[in-house]
């Protein structure tokens, strides 16, 4: 019997932990805090990432020439891919 109270008593401060917490992240939130980790490579050299990788430089001159990994040049690639296939699609079905 004691150790159901016992039981009960831990889930309900688990609960109360949580609530908390939640409403920690949730001020944080709306007051602008970024959470993650930060990018490896802020959008203005990405830009320049993906207009080089369009004209033709190789992956892994780019990763050295920004400090980067390879990885991540391939990442910027594929979500530069993945924008202009969208921009495709909303053009296409716009005419």
């Amino acid at each position: 019997m004691t150790m159901q109270v016992i039981a009960a008593v831990a889930e309900f401060e688990r609960d109360l932990l949580i609530e908390r917490t939640q409403a920690g992240l949730s001020r944080a939130k709306a007051a602008g805090k970024q959470f993650g980790r930060p990018p490896a490579i802020n959008a203005e050299d990405r830009a320049e990432v993906v207009k080089r990788l369009a004209a033709g430089s190789n992956v892994s001159e780019l990763a050295r020439e920004f400090k980067t990994t390879w990885q991540t040049i391939m990442r910027i690639r594929e979500a530069g891919m993945k924008s202009t296939q969208s921009e495709k699609s909303v053009n296409h079905s716009g005419e």
